[in-house]
């Protein structure tokens, strides 16, 4: 069986989405202080951001110990990605990776 690249056979939109997707990274093992500010700020060397998201509890307000950030660029996603993940931050490791949509 041959494998197919799928890239290729994607329509425009897919494609785009795939794209826009490159530049959002998981950001996971965060302390349960750490805030927005403190994730941009601690990305916002890498490049330009777009948003930046800690996900909280929707009924307790407490964050959930991961977050989002978006960049502009796949480059600066991708430097941050490379810079960031393992690094300390607010006396926790965190962990980065590309962020997925589930499907």
């Amino acid at each position: 069986m041959q494998c197919l690249n799928r890239s290729v056979s994607l329509p425009l939109a897919r494609r785009l989405l795939a794209r826009h997707l490159s530049t959002k990274l998981f950001v996971g093992g965060l302390s349960y202080d750490t805030n927005e500010t403190v994730l941009k700020d601690a990305f916002g060397k890498y490049g330009e951001i777009i948003e930046v998201k800690v996900i909280c509890h929707r009924v307790y307000g407490e964050s959930k110990g991961y977050g989002f950030v978006q960049f502009s660029s796949e480059a600066a996603a991708s430097t941050a990605l490379k810079e960031m993940d393992g690094q300390l931050l607010d006396d926790r490791n965190i962990r980065v990776h590309y962020a997925h949509k589930w499907s």
